[in-house]
């Protein structure tokens, strides 16, 4: 089937919510029309067995024999029928009870289909509008076989009309499905090592996808495997959070005559249903930026209570984008290396890479799947390549078993000028990725070779130490009538007694006129000058810390036992690569430029101990950058020069 074959299928099922206009708001027309759709594919479906299954259904109704192993090996698929109605056969007056009817003698994996759109409500609704006659009448006709549209095509049905519903509502069509052309290049740089192994006579491997959507991920892997080995085994496992989009994977799983109880419904982060099974392959397009505030305890509770024998042990990142708790919760699914390979294929926005400085949660996470060596490359796909957002987006790509060129390192991949421009802009979809394309980049990471659209890194490249950098605190003072009146309007010294306040201002008195170019100095004339009101430490320093100035040539504070005191506001933090000594890096770029400071040694990572925290980012873009030279100021003269010649000759032609 021709992709204008199934958009004009597509538009053709769209044009039936023309009949719905005025008894249903148009953010409500993909309640009816999904659903609807989704019967007819598969009444299509059961079409060349329906007789058998009605035959064999009457055979055994009345017995005490379990029906539905029987039923389903009479029905070739993994759900059947037994009514002898069809969307051709429900008559006109009785319409809405025999279509209800017709539902529910559907096995109870495709009843749930419909029981998640809420089916019965809009068959009742569109009856009493006595809508649902002409409805039906549609959608009879509407030819859905499998021989004219297959399960692919049927797919990218299901997906149109979900992104033109999502929409006409304003909803994010991208949280249920991700665009064809990277789902099967996400399944090709996943599944392209195992090529071989997927070959041998029978294999069998698992697919898992934790926001299946529609089921994009799993039908395309599938479809992949099975074009290297027709024979193999494919088991697939996935849980989504929206219930329509969970009922057409599932209806799309029936099809297939794959195993629907592995499709969860529910969130993953927060009720994970397939606690304790690992996976071969797994893949997942999570929502970009999208906080998890509402799951927020139950992650956190598992964090602390299950540390590394949970999920999310390495650590949470910020609550208002949950996307690195999707990649931690795919490591988790990962087989122990020592039972077999795991490999992950996960879509993310660019905050992952480089959000959070050492010691944060996303830099702690991004340090968990380096040190671990779990991440083999990174892709930067083009702009504009998802139907709700034109960020920039990567897909990253994790092994728990490279091969041995790949350890202990990263391959970048730039493909943001691979693309194609759509005729026609789909939502923020307006470039796409041709065969070619997806052939191109996988050969690239295949190759794992340098090139302008490669670059390989050792893990600990993308490493640091943030350490602190302290100064000596200096402090000059010059005691006048200005400097005594600023110190009484700050807000502390209200919280002094009167008897001090008077104290203070008495002793400053003293001293007008005078200046210090010492701390110690100036201490030693206020305490001679100030009369016997004792001082605590704390007012003391409220006193130097307000009427001292910063000043690089007055001599250095000392604490009592005549350590060197840190100036606080001149604390500065170096991140130093993981590839070199602090104290070389230290000595090389910071003492040069301030020659009195010095390393605080007490600031040490909690995980190993030495000075500095570490921290991981991933600078991406940097590695790619390619520097263009500003146009010269001659040309920008020129353009100038047009561009007033033509206003000029508009306004010309304005007042003529």
């Amino acid at each position: 089937m021709s992709d204008s074959s199934f958009s004009s299928t597509a538009a053709f099922i769209w044009s039936v919510a023309d009949l719905l206009r005025g008894d249903y708001k148009q953010s409500d027309y993909g309640k009816v029309i999904l659903p609807f759709t989704l019967l007819r594919r598969l009444e299509c479906v059961l079409e060349p067995t329906r007789d058998k299954v009605r035959e064999k259904h009457e055979q055994i109704k009345d017995s005490s024999i379990p029906a539905h192993d029987f039923l389903i090996r009479e029905a070739e698929q993994s759900f059947y029928n037994t009514s002898k109605l069809t969307l051709a056969a429900l008559g006109q007056n009785d319409i809405g009870e025999n279509l209800n009817k017709y539902v529910d003698s559907f096995s109870k994996d495709a009843r749930d289909v419909f029981d998640r759109f809420k089916f019965r409500d809009q068959i009742d609704f569109l009856a009493d509008k006595n809508l649902l006659y002409e409805i039906v009448g549609k959608f009879k006709s509407i030819d859905l076989h499998p021989e004219t549209i297959d399960n692919y095509h049927m797919g990218l049905v299901f997906e149109e009309l979900i992104r033109r519903f999502a929409e006409a509502s304003n909803e994010t069509a991208g949280e249920h499905f991700t665009p064809r052309d990277i789902v099967r290049l996400t399944t090709s740089l996943v599944l392209m090592p195992d090529d071989e192994a997927i070959s041998v006579p029978g294999a069998i491997r698992t697919i898992y996808d934790p926001t299946a959507g529609t089921g994009g991920f799993l039908s395309t892997a599938t479809e992949y495997v099975h074009e290297l080995n027709s024979e193999a085994v494919i088991r697939v496992f996935g849980q989504e959070l929206n219930d329509e989009s969970y009922a057409i994977c599932k209806a799309d799983m029936l099809i297939k005559g794959q195993g629907v109880s592995n499709i969860k419904q529910g969130n993953t982060l927060s009720h994970d249903q397939l606690y304790g099974e690992k996976f071969d392959y797994m893949l997942s397009n999570p929502p970009f930026g999208v906080e998890w505030k509402k799951v927020q305890n139950e992650i956190k509770q598992e964090h602390v209570e299950k540390g590394h024998d949970g999920r999310f042990g390495p650590g949470l990142p910020r609550v208002s984008d949950g996307s690195l708790l999707f990649l931690l919760h795919l490591i988790s699914k990962m087989h122990d290396s020592r039972d077999g390979c795991s490999r992950i294929g996960i879509i993310l926005n660019g905050s992952p890479l480089f959000t959070g400085s050492a010691g944060s949660g996303e830099s702690e996470i991004r340090r968990y799947v380096l040190e671990r060596d779990l991440l083999e490359t990174i892709v930067a796909l083009p702009t504009d390549m998802f139907y709700n957002t034109g960020i920039a987006t990567y897909i990253w790509i994790l092994s728990n078993n490279k091969s041995e060129e790949r350890k202990g390192k990263v391959q970048l991949v730039n493909a943001t000028d691979l693309f194609a421009k759509m005729r026609k802009s789909l939502g923020s979809k307006r470039n796409y990725l041709t065969e070619e394309h997806i052939e191109e980049i996988t050969r690239t990471v295949g190759n794992f070779a340098q090139s302008e659209s490669c670059k390989i890194f050792n893990n600990n490249s993308f490493g640091y130490r943030r350490i602190t950098v302290e100064r000596p605190l200096q402090l000059n003072f010059i005691i006048n009538e200005e400097k005594i009146n600023e110190l009484t309007q700050v807000s502390a010294w209200g919280k002094l007694k009167g008897a001090i306040q008077e104290n203070i201002v008495n002793a400053l008195e003293k001293l007008t006129g005078q200046e210090y170019n010492s701390r110690e100095k100036f201490m030693t004339a206020f305490e001679q000058a100030r009369e016997n009101e004792k001082l605590s430490a704390a007012q003391l320093k409220f006193v130097w810390s307000n009427l001292g100035e910063r000043c690089e040539d007055a001599d250095i504070c000392r604490d009592k036992k005549g350590k060197i005191e840190a100036d606080s506001e001149l604390r500065d933090n170096e991140n130093v690569p993981l590839t070199e000594e602090i104290k070389e890096y230290f000595a090389r770029e910071v003492k040069p430029h301030v020659s009195q400071a010095w390393i605080d040694e007490k600031k040490k990572d909690d995980k190993d101990g030495l000075i500095g925290i570490v921290g991981y980012e991933i600078p991406f873009n940097r590695h790619f950058y390619k520097y263009t030279p500003p146009r010269s100021l001659q040309e920008i003269d020129r353009d100038l020069d047009q561009v007033t010649k033509d206003i000029l000759k508009l306004l010309k032609e304005v007042h003529s």
